[in-house]
């Protein structure tokens, strides 16, 4: 009887550090790894949920980037580590979605190798023109201008399979009309070329191209928002402007490595989404252009497949290619 007695409690003790660890997390740093530059939107907004949840959790949060491939660098890092909830993953639409539409060699899979916990925030992209050699104000009139000459128009994007190059592709689709594709290493010199009259026309996230709106640099056609934004109220969404059900937000999305046991995604979930709303960060990422989302894991999930599918119905009727 001694003798099972002695094993009893050795077994429990070997047990407890496990339930210890799973009750204390975090216990200690966290890193929310950003497969993009420093300076980028997922970097931007990785390091404000950083800064919320650590606030809140009482311990160290570091963002750390980790750049390379259209997000893959970092995604097989995420995937490589432990499912304890100290590594995670803070990752915009192409990490997430695009690259699976895109590129059929992918050497990660976002459905299966990663823990979906929540789609951060989601932004809209605004459709521009050059306005000194653009004449149309609205799309019906950009249409027709684009119809005239079919070669005459060239579009400007932060890269092949960005964001706004898929969204110019699907508007090209939707209109029938053509335009060429000059695609740039981020939207910053892709909005400068449009604004020197290299290119005519582009989609950029809402909160990048505001400021060049505002200041009459170029014109705004249509914003592909739901409803119009606070911060362009006088730009017609593409519904209002004609387009019907055309709509297109960039978006990000936290995650960790398959594997995460559910309480844990639920502790994680709860840490982030109280950092996404709270005032101070919400109200940050408002003025930047981005909408909170912060929904739960299985509604990240689903919405993730829907735009998986959607991205590889645009990229196969475009036929494009990320070479």
């Amino acid at each position: 009887m001694h003798r099972r007695q002695l094993i009893g409690a050795a077994a429990a003790l070997l047990a407890a550090p496990g339930a210890r660890a799973e009750e204390e997390w975090p216990a200690r740093n966290v890193t929310i790894l950003v497969p993009f530059a420093p300076g980028s939107s997922s970097d931007i907004i990785g390091r404000a949920l950083a800064q919320g949840m650590q606030q809140s959790l009482g311990k160290p949060v570091v963002a750390e980037n980790r750049p390379g491939a259209t997000g893959e660098v970092g995604a097989r890092a995420v995937i490589r580590s432990a499912p304890d909830g100290y590594t995670l993953m803070h990752a915009p639409i192409s990490t997430w979605a695009i690259n699976v539409a895109l590129r059929p060699n992918l050497a990660y899979d976002p459905v299966t190798q990663l823990t979906r916990i929540t789609q951060t925030v989601r932004t809209p992209n605004v459709l521009v023109v050059h306005p000194g050699q653009v004449p149309a104000k609205t799309l019906p009139e950009l249409v027709a201008w684009l119809k005239a000459d079919p070669r005459r128009a060239s579009y400007s994007t932060s890269g092949i399979g960005s964001s706004d190059h898929l969204t110019m592709e699907m508007f090209k689709q939707a209109t029938g009309t053509e335009a060429a594709h000059v695609p740039y290493p981020g939207g910053g010199p892709a909005t400068t070329d449009l604004i020197a009259g290299t290119v005519q026309l582009s989609f950029q996230n809402l909160g990048s191209i505001a400021p060049q709106i505002r200041d009459g640099r170029v014109r705004p056609i249509l914003i592909t928002s739901e409803a119009r934004s606070p911060l362009l109220p006088e730009v017609p969404t593409a519904g209002e402007s004609g387009l019907g059900d055309f709509v297109v937000y960039s978006w990000q999305g936290f995650g960790g490595p398959a594997g995460m046991a559910a309480p844990l995604v639920a502790k994680v979930h709860a840490a982030a989404v109280a950092a996404l709303r709270a005032p101070q960060t919400a109200t940050r990422l408002a003025d930047l252009g981005f909408e909170v989302v912060a929904n739960s894991p299985e509604e990240f999930a689903a919405f993730q497949q829907a735009e998986i599918a959607r991205w590889k119905r645009v990229v196969a009727q475009g036929r494009i290619t990320a070479e």
